[in-house]
């Protein structure tokens, strides 16, 4: 595929989701950018928040993570199921009850002013780092497939990459990234199902599930060595407690949730997409098994996060599979980095100005615009932070293992806000918040180093435990 024809698909899928936010932005206010004016219908939200919850790192990383984790991934994705069942029947219900913008306000009602600023800083901190590991994957690999052939340089990649998120969401907010996060799923779907044909005719492969159930590459479970990271009870309870506080007690995916027109909805939201997401993870994977194997037949030196994009683009693979993946790329990046500038933007103005406590609305609608732009240019630093940083690794394992540190506060402070009926010091909470992640750390450093014991995503739980008991120890008085 040329670079012109990438750069008028761009120009293309960027002009459809423009002419989105001009329909749905339309008379929009802050509460129509903070919660959609509470009218999204529940199936455009599950739709959606499939993209966004796979984003641009499963359509490039899942795949190229199967050369050297095999299908082990799966046991996470079984995980979240636990996980999200525990979203529906406990959080929703919680955030429905208190009528939230921004769920992190529970926490000041539960403990105080403090452990609320904790909760919320520590969210912006989290999303930050995982938005801009994925922008920054996409944004790596359309250096590599377009703007190279022009020229242009990374840091401006970013920006024009940025700058086009902030263009179709600046105005209707997460009312307009309901309408284009459904586009966006269905755009990535169709990628993948179009890519798993195409190279199942390329090996002529006869039956494609006889295929991948006897391939070597397809094992799932492993009970074999407790140590290992991929051990399945160590990845099966990462997945539990991941899905629980990247979507749970993350405001960019309950923002979604709480769009919709009751407490209701929102659960047979949660129930669709859980089912979807766990199939589709599983046709991820499996094309994971199909690139892996026709790279190595066809001589292809390409590994993780380039194995598909080489694959895909330079391959042999024909027109109509560079044009899907493509296609499929962008979708499945701005699927998951609008609602994250929205996100962020919602939890800074509510969380930390506190902009809902004002009378003006015109103060208040400036203020949230100047936060849009803030976190747009926060967002291009921190990517290019990365290209310089980033491991030789792949960039989900990244996340992941971002994730275990910077959610593990916010697990133990929701742990034990709703499990005990204690109450706390509220102005220690910040100190146990942030000495919790390095310990965990410490100790999981320390149990690699002398008995090869990896606690791996399993660290999340490690370090949501230390919070707990952290918050155990400057405990007051029961509440009423």
């Amino acid at each position: 595929m040329q670079p012109l024809h990438i750069l008028l698909l761009i120009l293309a899928y960027f002009g459809v989701l423009i002419l989105i936010s001009y329909l749905t932005g339309k008379s929009a206010n802050n509460n129509t950018f903070f919660k959609a004016d509470n009218s999204s219908p529940w199936y455009l939200v599950a739709f959606g928040m499939i993209g966004a919850s796979l984003s641009g790192v499963t359509f490039i990383s899942v795949p190229g993570w199967v050369e050297g984790q095999q299908m082990s991934y799966m046991q996470m994705v079984l995980g979240y199921v636990v996980g999200y069942a525990i979203i529906g029947l406990i959080l929703l219900p919680l955030y429905y009850r208190l009528n939230l913008t921004s769920i992190y306000t529970y926490l000041e009602d539960r403990f105080g002013r403090y452990s609320y600023k904790t909760g919320a800083s520590f969210f912006l901190l989290s999303r930050t780092i995982g938005a801009a590991f994925r922008l920054f994957l996409v944004a790596d690999v359309l250096q590599d497939i377009l703007f190279n052939a022009y020229g242009i340089p990374f840091w401006l990649t970013v920006t024009i990459t940025i700058l086009l998120i902030w263009l179709y969401t600046f105005k209707g907010g997460i009312k307009t990234i309901v309408w284009t996060d459904t586009l966006q799923t269905l755009f990535m779907l169709i990628a993948v199902g179009v890519c798993i044909v195409m190279i199942k005719d390329a090996m002529q492969i006869d039956s494609l599930f006889s295929y991948i159930t006897d391939n070597k590459l397809s094992k799932m479970f492993f009970f074999e060595d407790i140590k290992a990271g991929s051990y399945f009870w160590k990845r099966f309870f990462a997945g539990a407690f991941i899905a629980i506080v990247m979507t749970g007690l993350d405001q960019d995916m309950m923002q979604k949730n709480l769009t919709c027109r009751n407490l209701k909805d929102a659960q047979k939201n949660m129930f669709w997409f859980t089912i979807v997401l766990v199939i589709v993870n599983f046709f991820f994977l499996a094309l994971g098994v199909l690139l892996t194997d026709y790279a190595a037949i066809n001589g292809i030196d390409a590994h993780k996060d380039k194995l598909f994009s080489n694959i895909a683009v330079f391959g042999d693979l024909g027109y109509a599979t560079s044009l899907f993946f493509v296609l499929g790329l962008i979708a499945a990046a701005y699927s998951s980095a609008d609602s994250a500038l929205t996100s962020l933007t919602t939890s800074f103005s509510i969380d930390i100005l506190e902009i809902d406590k004002k009378d003006n609305e015109q103060e208040k609608e400036k203020t949230r615009k100047k936060i849009h732009v803030l976190f747009s240019f926060v967002l291009i630093a921190t990517i290019l932070f990365f290209k310089y940083v980033i491991a030789d690794d792949s960039v989900i394992s990244n996340i992941f293992r971002a994730a275990s540190y910077t959610y593990g506060p916010l697990l133990g402070l929701y742990a034990f806000g709703l499990f005990t009926k204690f109450n706390v010091k509220d102005k220690l909470v910040p100190i146990i918040c942030l000495i919790s992640p390095f310990l965990a750390f410490s100790i999981n450093y320390l149990t690699n180093t002398l008995w090869s014991f990896d606690f791996e995503f399993f660290v999340l739980i490690l370090n949501g435990l230390i919070t707990f008991i952290g918050l155990l120890a400057i405990k007051t008085s029961k509440n009423a």
